[in-house]
């Protein structure tokens, strides 16, 4: 689980409050409208009391106005339902934007940033974060509104007490000091045990979806009780931080829910009195202890409190989303007819301190095919990375066809840069548009994908065969096509041929396919899919042995380049492909007349 490190706490909760802001900045309309509603609700609260004392001592004079003013009580109680309910309704849209906004924040700046980066946070955080923490966070800019709102008519209904009846409003006032330390503890406890609850559920999350995405390895193993009490492990912290929330949260409203009853008590004997004095009417009793009341519903502003305190605990554990940095790029193109030559000029990758490729200088020429091999931890995937702009170097540049890739429009570099994976993620609601999916507009632009470039990249990949033995051909349902890993793969491939730009990187993207297989799409990448520059990291000596240049990394470095017939004459190199290999049989180059992969 990823938890904010505590020396980064003040900058997280400063990255929280600033996407709120934002959040209530998206929905300031709505949330004017319904501060307004929420202000005139409180003007008719306040002004009630005094329309329904003085009605009452005018019927109790038999005053003929008595009837007028039984009219305005009704409209006065009438304004104050109607405002309430459009408050209510005003909130709940703002909830719901500023929940969608955060979300997409969120969202966005995962997508936007280097796979690394996004790596570090697993799916079921991510999942939680973006949803059940999200949505407690987007209640946060109406509750702030509210909350504050709420104020009014308990301070308004305190001044109206004084100007009814001084000593009623003193009677009132001695016990407001003990509410203010009950509303300022319940702020300081509630905040932390909200906090730990949350952290705890966002590591449940995290191990719920590990155990998911294992199930087979763990059936397999006979493990399912282990990884049931692994999951479950930190569920009685869970059940503990949430009980203390909740005790924290009762025991206020329990106390405040004793002292407000206590207090309109209080003012109504002291009211009684002074009705029995001659210095008070009956209508200003009824007056008196209404505004009472209302300066008694300070201590409904907890439950308001509670929300906000929750929100901003949620808002700090997605800012790890917020706060996570945007690959940059920039608004140049390339030139029209550049070959696609790529360069990497210095290059270096450290992650975590560790330095994953070491000063890196390589030159591939526009049009050829280069291999990248090394044994495992070699750096292969994090050239592959670098090369195609998936992630940033932290020294040196990357330039293709003279131009630095960080320098590229982001519709620039995914035109021109393709990608092949090894376990690719496929999109689309049938098969044909997961190989068409990223070309232009998403969803796929109307009336679809182009059905014969679509076939031809499948062909590439060597999936029309078992394509067309689907029960819906092209046209299944991506989710309902039983596909084998090897399948999956090749569809993986199809979806990089039918894009293929200038530059095609494929990292390991034919791990899964059998040997004659995969000759057949490393054919057909030579004659059928769009001309230009391949970068492949490969483990098949065959592969090597077809490429125009083979780049061989060792721990970072680039140790040698050349022919695969050049570098094969060191044994070094030869044990990267395991002992035993032969050169005469799978690297050998094909004979005469048969056209080599280019």
């Amino acid at each position: 689980m990823t938890v904010p490190a505590p020396s980064g706490e003040a900058s997280t909760a400063r990255t929280a409050d600033r996407a709120l802001r934002a959040a209530a900045r998206h929905s300031a309309g709505r949330l004017a409208a319904a501060s307004a509603c929420s202000v005139a609700a409180a003007g008719a609260a306040l002004a009630e009391p005094a329309v329904l004392g003085h009605t009452l001592d005018l019927l109790l004079r038999q005053d003929a106005a008595g009837a007028r003013w039984i009219a305005w009580c009704a409209a006065v109680i009438a304004a104050e339902v109607l405002l309430d309910a459009a408050t209510a309704r005003l909130t709940g849209g703002v909830d719901a934007r500023s929940t969608a906004w955060l979300r997409r924040l969120g969202l966005g700046r995962l997508l936007r940033t280097a796979p690394h980066r996004a790596a570090r946070h697993s799916p079921g955080e991510v999942s939680a974060r973006l949803t059940a923490q999200a949505t407690t966070a987007g209640a946060v800019p109406a509750a702030v509104v509210t909350a504050s709102v709420a104020l009014l008519a308990p301070l308004g209904g305190l001044v109206a007490l004084v100007l009814v009846d001084v000593w009623t409003a003193l009677a009132f006032l001695a016990g407001l000091p003990l509410l203010a330390v009950l509303l300022r503890a319940f702020a300081r406890d509630s905040g932390a045990s909200v906090s730990r609850y949350q952290e705890v559920q966002l590591d449940l999350a995290g191990r719920l979806v590990e155990a998911l995405g294992g199930a087979r390895t763990i059936a397999a193993a006979g493990t399912a009780a282990r990884e049931q009490a692994r999951v479950l492990a930190r569920l009685p912290e869970l059940g503990a931080e949430g009980r203390r929330t909740w005790r924290i949260y009762g025991a206020t409203v329990a106390r405040t829910g004793a002292l407000m009853p206590l207090l309109l008590y209080v003012v109504l004997g002291v009211g009684g009195v002074r009705l029995a004095e001659g210095a008070l009417g009956v209508g200003g009793l009824l007056a008196a202890v209404r505004y009472a009341g209302l300066a008694a519903g300070v201590g409904a502003v907890t439950g308001r409190l509670a929300a906000v305190v929750r929100g901003r605990a949620a808002a700090r554990r997605t800012a790890a989303l917020f706060d996570l940095p945007e690959l940059p790029q920039g608004e140049r193109r390339l030139p029209g007819s550049g070959p696609g030559t790529l360069e990497l000029c210095g290059v270096r990758v450290v992650r975590a301190g560790t330095v994953l490729l070491h000063d890196v200088d390589l030159r591939i020429p526009g049009g050829a095919t280069a291999v990248v091999v090394g044994r495992s931890g070699s750096g292969k995937t994090t050239l592959a990375a670098v090369a195609g702009r998936l992630t940033a170097c932290d020294a040196g540049r990357v330039v293709l066809d003279g131009v630095p890739l960080d320098e590229l429009s982001a519709e620039e570099l995914r035109r021109e840069v393709g990608h092949a994976f090894e376990r690719p993620a496929l999109f689309g609601g049938t098969v044909a548009d997961a190989i068409a999916f990223g070309d232009g507009p998403q969803p796929c632009p109307e009336p679809g994908p182009d059905p014969e470039a679509v076939r031809a990249a499948a062909r590439a990949a060597g999936a029309d065969a078992f394509v067309r033995r689907l029960p819906e051909g092209y046209d299944t349902a991506l989710e309902d096509a039983p596909l084998s890993g090897g399948e999956w793969q090749r569809l993986g491939l199809a979806r990089a041929f039918h894009r293929a730009g200038r530059l095609l990187v494929l990292d390991d993207a034919t791990s899964s396919l059998d040997t004659l297989t995969a000759r057949e799409v490393e054919r057909a990448l030579a004659r059928e899919v769009r001309p230009g520059t391949r970068l492949v990291v490969a483990h098949r000596v065959s592969s090597a042995a077809r490429a125009d240049l083979v780049v061989w990394l060792d721990a970072g470095r680039v140790r040698a380049t050349g022919t695969h017939a050049e570098l094969w004459r060191d044994p070094a190199y030869r044990s990267v492909f395991g002992e035993g290999t032969r050169s005469e049989t799978d690297a050998r180059p094909e004979p005469p007349g048969r056209e080599a992969v280019r």
